[in-house]
């Protein structure tokens, strides 16, 4: 079977044995019992196969020296904690940054099946041609998420990142996510609540900024019958629905004063009243927060109330842009693919060295969120070559704006006593605005669609600036 999984299980729990081995073994995968982790590396030397370890926190002499011998032994990159909800002694007894996943006991069917469905997708994964493992750099770390998103973590800043998440998870405080648009704020998010709740617990993202103030009212606390015009039935709000469970505020920082006044409300006492409701509702949520905003340049300039801050803020994590973390690049590109030939049916590809080097130069303002509609593109059309020089223009055309100076314009710099500062401020901009399309239309073969989604403009704004600047094919 080629998906099979090969896993060390070390528990002396006969109850807890027999559930792994019914579950996992019945699913076509082969699992070892020892009772203590000096059993499980005589099993390693004696060339045993092993693709996971599952480590339950109530075996006797657990040891971070015994653990760290059988990790690197075997070459492990999957390790499971099986550990009581309100066991946490387990984190102190080894260096943590080796522990993967935990999974709560009493053990289920489905906490299994969902195990075995994460360990086929990392087993066999990321281990195999990884570019960082054979120069001796951090053993990049994957992890399989729901909807075919994943997070991973190969650059310091990253791996320091998923260690910060790890310590969160279990901490029932608000946690403020920040980072550029196309980051992966909701990825980080789904593996706090991944890491910290149930299975069964919901994970519920309201996207705060995509929604009508008038309406984001009733969307957080929902509404009873009658409350407006039209409310023939009373709906619930996702503070209701996220009761128990984690409730994401994704781009808070564009959250209007009136609902931000509300919701601090919400997060002081922790209770809510629906729209046209007298009663009012108590909610255990975990809340998290997410933005791409500058948060003191919005509290300065009075957009964001700085209590509300203080509030949703208690634990910030900053995730790195992607041209911060140009190393793992290849390792995003290569999991995008395999999840999207996936699901396409389609047989993954094997990208070149000339593409990888143009996608590590590129600046990807974007962020992942380009990435992966730029691997999207590249599993349809499966032309390399074009998708390669439109790297390749797209970089040099970022170089050319970037590299336009007073010196190189091609309209001189007007005196300030004639024009004042704000008109050679503004000379300058229309001249680099203009550089930045004529090169984008170039690069492109006066393509106006592409240039414009290059750009980030939309096409009727590049038609007007065409027009505007006077440029022609």
């Amino acid at each position: 079977m080629c998906n099979q999984i090969h896993i060390l299980v070390v528990t002396q729990d006969h109850v807890l044995r027999n559930m792994v081995e019914c579950s996992l073994e019945a699913d076509g995968h082969s699992a070892h019992f020892v009772s203590s982790l000096e059993e499980g590396i005589d099993a390693s030397a004696q060339g045993r196969r092993l693709d996971a370890l599952l480590l339950d926190a109530a075996a006797e002499e657990w040891d971070e020296a015994s653990a760290r011998v059988l990790i690197e032994r075997v070459g492990i990159r999957r390790v499971c904690v099986l550990a009581e909800r309100e066991d946490t002694s387990w984190q102190t007894r080894t260096d943590t940054e080796w522990i993967q996943r935990s999974i709560p006991k009493p053990l289920t069917r489905d906490n299994l099946e969902r195990v075995a469905v994460w360990l086929r997708e990392g087993a066999h994964g990321i281990a195999r041609a990884n570019p960082l493992v054979a120069s001796g750099r951090p053993t990049p770390y994957l992890e399989a998420l729901e909807a075919h998103s994943f997070f991973l973590a190969a650059c310091p800043a990253m791996l320091d990142l998923h260690k910060n998440i790890r310590k969160l998870a279990g901490v029932d405080h608000p946690v403020l996510i920040l980072g550029e648009s196309g980051v992966g704020k909701e990825v980080v998010a789904r593996l706090l609540h991944k890491y910290q709740a149930a299975p069964d617990k919901k994970f519920i993202n309201v996207n705060t900024a995509a929604i009508p103030t008038e309406l984001l009212e009733s969307e957080l606390f929902g509404y009873e019958v009658g409350a407006f015009t039209g409310a023939v039935k009373a709906k619930p709000g996702k503070f209701e629905l996220a009761n128990n469970g984690t409730l994401l505020l994704d781009e808070i920082g564009e959250m209007s004063p009136l609902m931000q006044a509300k919701l601090l409300h919400v997060l002081q006492d922790g209770t809510f009243t629906r729209l046209g409701g007298r009663f009012p509702q108590r909610v255990d949520v975990r809340i998290l927060a997410a933005t791409n905003v500058n948060m003191e340049t919005a509290i300065a300039e009075k957009r964001f109330r700085e209590d509300l801050y203080y509030r949703i803020s208690t634990f910030t994590l900053l995730i790195p842009s992607l041209r911060e973390r140009r190393e793992e690049i290849p390792l995003l590109m290569e999991q995008m693919a395999l999840r999207g030939a996936a699901s396409a049916g389609q047989e993954s590809p094997t990208f070149s060295a000339r593409l990888i080097e143009a996608a590590q130069e590129y600046h990807w303002p974007g962020n992942l969120r380009e990435l992966r509609n730029f691997v999207t593109r590249l599993l349809v059309l499966q032309d390399e070559d074009s998708a390669y020089k439109q790297l390749r223009a797209m970089t040099h055309a970022r170089a050319a704006a970037t590299n336009a100076t007073p010196a190189n314009c091609q309209t001189p710099i007007p005196s300030s006593a004639s024009t004042g500062m704000k008109g050679v401020v503004n000379d300058l901009k229309h001249e680099v605005e203009r550089t930045m399309i004529r090169e984008a239309l170039l690069a492109t073969g006066w393509n106006r669609r592409r240039a414009a989604y290059n750009l980030h403009i939309s096409y009727r704004a590049l038609l007007y600036k065409i027009q505007q600047h006077g440029l022609s094919a």
